[in-house]
């Protein structure tokens, strides 16, 4: 089928939730895609970050394939030896203590509130400024932006949003109503904005002395994107729940909600038909190994302070600041990003505007300086 004729289908046939460029992508490998006319691209946005270990890998190909002959899921009515083995995993590095799996980001919060609300029989969340944790409506209502929200009321209610980096507002938002604290420790689609250190050490004290839960939602930071499996290991602090989803399975649905072991739900109160499905949890399983065997989390940390060092080099009046941790990274801008981003795809680079004015890098953990030196020849062309 013609890129034209795709593009007509999609106008008739699906809903209109998304904005795309005008090309069809037909096949990738590494960090690189094609589309239906055979044009190149260097992908770094990679899947909003699900494509941990790059696009068109044969060894997770065939994991899946030899998943899919065998069994794609049982539900959860029946034990599942992949679900078991990556559930271990997750727990020793996470060092909590046990895991309830779902299909995305958006789950794996929705599981991390009702936790939160059953395990301390209080309602009320804070969450902070510029924090997205979904669309499904508990999440969406820790969301800060109105945007997401405005059309879908009432909201969930119990959820309080304070202002970044400032503990005196969190202590101020707790009532003998409040459950948890939920937040990312870097925050993604507001433009990878991080936390300073000694506040989230405050926040995790704050959190532990008024006995109420922190919730570390680390979907887009998690799975070794910053230079360690999460970020909250690079802050030296341990949240009694923590989420994660999109790379977790190079880009099949999967989603996690880890917490300690005194945290948890009777039979029957929380459940999820595909969640932790032998199929997700196999190529898991596969993608945690090769981060592991190929030492990528190293490879997220040098790569992405190269990246930082290279995009610093750029003389352009557009920028104003840039941030990164690991592979990470977001450019922040004097005007909306939306050009940027067209001219960046027509010279055959692929990247994401987050919160209007920042470009945001989410690259595969796999990719080299020769790759990030052409995304940066590209870049020069466009911003200077």
């Amino acid at each position: 089928m013609k890129t034209s004729e795709v593009i007509e289908k999609e106008k008739k046939y699906l809903m209109s939730t998304y904005s795309r460029p005008p090309f069809v992508l037909d096949y990738g490998k590494g960090c690189y895609v094609w589309d239906k006319e055979g044009k190149k691209y260097l992908d770094l946005i990679g899947g909003i970050g699900s494509c941990l270990i790059g696009h068109g890998n044969k060894g997770l190909a065939t994991v899946i394939q030899k998943q899919s002959q065998k069994m794609i899921t049982p539900t959860n009515l029946y034990y599942s030896e992949p679900q078991v083995f990556l559930a271990e995993k997750l727990v020793k590095i996470s060092g909590l203590g046990h895991v309830f799996f779902s299909n995305s980001g958006t789950e794996a919060n929705e599981c991390a509130i009702k936790l939160a609300r059953k395990a301390t029989k209080r309602s009320n969340i804070i969450t902070v400024r510029f924090g997205f944790h979904g669309r499904t409506f508990g999440s969406l209502a820790g969301t800060w932006d109105e945007k997401y929200k405005k059309d879908f009321g009432p909201h969930v209610p119990g959820f309080t949003i304070v202002p970044e980096n400032d503990l005196v507002a969190v202590e101020n938002s707790i009532t003998d109503q409040t459950a948890a604290v939920l937040i990312e420790p870097i925050q993604g689609e507001a433009g990878v904005k991080f936390f300073d250190k000694q506040y989230l050490h405050s926040l995790r004290d704050l959190c532990t002395k008024k006995g109420i839960l922190l919730i570390l939602d680390e979907v887009q930071s998690g799975n070794g994107r910053t230079g360690t499996f999460f970020a909250y290991q690079q802050y030296g602090i341990l949240p009694d729940i923590v989420t994660v989803a999109k790379g977790l399975a190079n880009g099949i649905p999967i989603g996690a909600t880890i917490a300690k072991k005194e945290l948890n739900f009777s039979q029957g109160l929380h459940g999820s038909t595909f969640g932790g499905n032998p199929l997700a949890c196999s190529a898991a399983l596969y993608v945690m190994n090769m981060v592991e065997k190929k030492n990528l989390m190293k490879n997220a940390s040098i790569m992405g302070n190269y990246f930082v060092a290279q995009l610093r080099n750029i003389r352009s009046p557009f920028i104003t600041e840039i941030r990164g941790m690991g592979l990470m990274i977001g450019v922040e801008l004097t005007k909306e990003g939306k050009e940027i981003v067209q001219q960046c795809a027509d010279q055959g680079l692929l990247i994401n505007c987050a919160h209007k004015q920042t470009l945001r890098f989410l690259p595969s953990l796999i990719i080299t300086k020769k790759e990030i030196n052409k995304a940066i020849a590209i870049l020069r062309k466009v911003l200077v």
